[in-house]
């Protein structure tokens, strides 16, 4: 098998007024171009290709008069077309974009990159606008008012019940120091409990303003399962104290039983965010 030769690295003269054409192999794939349009300066500086045919750097050419570059020649020809006119159609598939971003790296396309980085980026924005309205969508219900026992046990036969009711302002006493803290950490693991398993659990709200300070009640098949009170009364000091707690452990336990009252039958399509808890709820609250 004959080597290819190495060109040597002399500028090459543009002849024709620069209609010179170049046979250019890329990958296997086959290109024409002139001279003039791989070493124009506009609309791009300082190209790889320029570099290449301009002198520069060295290139192989096979026995047939090609240069041979080792790329993938998927896209050079978009890459060609943009040097000849300074205008670029990106593709619309995320797959073909990003290799066109790599090759445009490759042959030291500033404005190829920056056009295929904007784009990744604002498809990248809009795939995380997608996940949090997804996340989002649904409505957990708030309680505003007294609601009597027997609601939660009648809506806990169609599917299992979490209430979280928490209300800073019911207490007697100052908190501890580090209360409000735990109080905080209640309600972010509500919340994060709420968002991953509304579909299959009835996550409730309650800001009715009970006597319970921070307090989870769990239901399922109709009755009450068990209750998680999250405070205490201190007396370390000369005057009592109010405790919150932040029983993690406990009440993932009893979440997770909670999922074994789960019954196989859908919930209503008119319940709001996969719950079967009533849209306005408060305008009809059972008292």
């Amino acid at each position: 098998m004959s080597e290819i030769p190495v060109v040597e690295t002399s500028p090459v003269r543009l002849d024709n007024g620069g209609k010179k054409y170049v046979r250019i192999n890329v990958g296997g794939s086959l290109f024409q171009a002139t001279l003039q349009t791989l070493v124009s300066s506009r609309p791009t500086q300082d190209s790889m290709l320029q570099r290449m045919f301009s002198g520069t750097v060295d290139i192989l050419v096979d026995s047939e008069g090609y240069v041979l570059i080792d790329r993938d020649g998927k896209h050079f020809g978009t890459i060609l077309n943009y040097l000849r006119d300074g205008t670029i159609r990106l593709p619309t598939n995320k797959q073909e974009l990003h290799e066109l971003l790599k090759e445009a790296q490759f042959y030291l396309l500033e404005d190829v990159v920056r056009q295929c980085q904007a784009v990744i980026e604002r498809d990248n924005l809009d795939n995380t606008d997608a996940i949090l309205h997804d996340s989002f969508k649904f409505t957990i219900p708030v309680l505003t008012r007294a609601t009597h026992e027997k609601f939660f046990l009648q809506l806990s036969k169609k599917i299992p019940v979490i209430r979280f009711a928490y209300n800073r302002g019911n207490n007697k006493y100052s908190y501890t120091e580090k209360s409000d803290n735990t109080l905080l950490c209640n309600i972010e693991l509500f919340d994060k409990l709420s968002s991953q398993h509304h579909h299959r659990l009835c996550f409730i709200r309650d800001l009715s303003g009970r006597n319970e300070i921070c307090c989870w009640t769990f239901y399922g098949d109709g009755r009450m399962l068990s209750e998680i009170s999250c405070t205490s009364i201190m007396y370390a000091t000369e005057r009592k104290q109010t405790k919150i707690e932040f029983p993690e452990a406990k009440i993932l336990e009893e979440t997770l039983n909670c999922t074994l009252y789960q019954t196989s039958e859908t919930p209503d399509s008119s319940v709001e965010g996969g719950s079967a808890y009533p849209k306005h709820y408060e305008d009809n609250a059972p008292m």
